[in-house]
């Protein structure tokens, strides 16, 4: 039994239940093999076992007051992967989904993702089953100032500096920072990133991931001599990252045509991005309402990977396993020759062996959708320098880090000798071996 297979085996006994860590687990260590053949005294040190198992899970109540006077009771978590490259970074999500299995599969990807952006930070991730859908403001900062009691202890701007991330966004970060503050009695602003420009947030953190994602989409159409303009893009997803990718797609002359949201979508072949920006970001309802807007377009209810719709580039923005083998089949026929993941592991393991047995180019999110946590970094930076850079500058530091990423990818698939279409095992090698090396060079045991 190989090494690989012994450690799946162990941590499918550990973690049972764990569905979405165990999916993520496999999807990476099947995938970087050629290491452990090359280095077969990483068994001996314990490397795999080390890698999937967080330094600390922080598990806790929190309880709040809600409008009507009603105490209510919610879980809060932190999961510290890996601290090997830096400072714990990762977002915080507040859903009803959120559970630990959720959590570690998404600090375990933070982990390789926040490695290939070259910067200092280690991975993590948290947050709670608390919804913020329907809740008002007053709940909301109640909740967040309670979820922070907790959370304070655990978190610093050298130990973990959280972000956000589903159902996270300014404001809910505005209410956590200033209870962090007063608990503290300090400012610490590089302690949570996402942050408003008032008070030590940067420019193009909201663009970031969206931005990032098609910046990456570029470098891959440009290596493989493929022309961008006039393609045709469905995007799941009307959250940040769905709305500026579709806006940086539309700005390089693709033409998007369908995007989604957790009840539906539209499909429009002159599809209005401003208004789904004032129905998303301004009055936060759902996309139902845009047809009546514009006057143009449909709207439908469920999936929009289950529409029959001729496209050539997807980008899955929403959640985690939305597209499965089914769905991915679908698109192929639909024919679609490109999808690159802003959401975090959208696509389930049987989707990805379609993806790669048709040979249509793929980029998973570890690679693709690393602009945000990037660009969370480079607050951590403006933070500690008290200073703050252009748009600009920002966004020129972000294009530059999303082509290292690809060049990273092409430079694994030059030295492993992969196909020049398979980012996956590219991406997570390049991910795997930097962590791998700092946890060795520092004799972490």
């Amino acid at each position: 039994m190989s090494y690989i297979t012994r450690v799946l085996e162990e941590v499918k006994q550990k973690d049972q239940g764990q569905s979405e860590f165990l999916q993520a687990v496999s999807e990476v260590l099947k995938s970087v093999d050629v290491i452990f053949k090359q280095h077969p005294e990483y068994e001996r040190m314990g490397v795999l076992e080390r890698l999937i198992e967080p330094e600390r899970i922080i598990m806790f109540k929190v309880s709040w007051i809600d409008d009507q006077g009603q105490v209510k009771v919610n879980r809060g978590y932190r999961v510290q992967f890996n601290g090997a490259l830096g400072p714990y970074k990762g977002g915080l999500r507040f859903h009803p989904s959120v559970n630990l299995s959720i959590l570690k599969f998404l600090g375990f990807e933070q982990v390789f993702k926040n490695a290939l952006t070259t910067l200092p930070i280690g991975g993590a991730k948290g947050g709670s089953d608390f919804d913020p859908k329907g809740k008002s403001d007053q709940e909301i900062m109640r909740f967040c100032q309670a979820f922070m009691l907790e959370l304070y202890r655990h978190i610093g701007p050298d130990v973990d500096v959280p972000a956000g991330d589903m159902g996270v966004g300014a404001r809910e970060i505005g209410y956590l920072y200033g209870y962090y503050r007063r608990l503290r009695n300090a400012s610490h602003r590089g302690v949570l990133t996402g942050k408003a420009l008032l008070y030590g947030g940067s420019l193009v953190r909201k663009e970031a991931t969206g931005y990032g994602l098609m910046y990456f989409v570029l470098e891959m159409a440009k290596h493989h001599n493929i022309e961008l303009k006039g393609k045709r893009v469905i995007i799941s997803g009307s959250g940040n990252v769905a709305i500026y990718a579709a806006e940086k797609a539309l700005e390089c002359g693709m033409k998007v045509i369908g995007m989604s949201d957790s009840k539906g979508y539209i499909i429009d072949e002159d599809l209005d991005i401003h208004v789904i920006k004032e129905l998303k970001e301004v009055k936060r309802t759902s996309l139902k309402e845009y047809v009546s807007l514009v006057s143009h377009g449909q709207y439908f209810e469920g999936s929009i990977y289950d529409y029959d719709l001729e496209y050539e580039i997807a980008l899955p923005c929403a959640t985690q396993n939305e597209i499965d083998e089914k769905r991915a089949l679908k698109m192929l026929k639909n024919g679609c020759m490109l999808v690159a993941e802003g959401a975090n592991m959208p696509s389930s393991n049987e989707a990805i062996e379609c993806y790669l047995n048709a040979k249509i180019l793929f980029a998973p999110g570890k690679a693709s959708n690393a602009g945000g946590v990037a660009t969370s970094a480079l607050e951590m930076s403006q933070n500690s320098m008290r200073l703050s850079w252009t748009f600009e500058e920002v966004d020129q530091k972000l294009q530059m880090i999303m082509k290292n990423i690809h060049q990273q990818c092409l430079d694994m698939m030059d030295r492993y000798q992969l196909e020049s279409y398979n980012y996956v095992k590219a991406a997570n090698i390049a991910g795997v071996q930097k962590v791998i090396d700092a946890m060795i060079t520092m004799g972490e045991y």
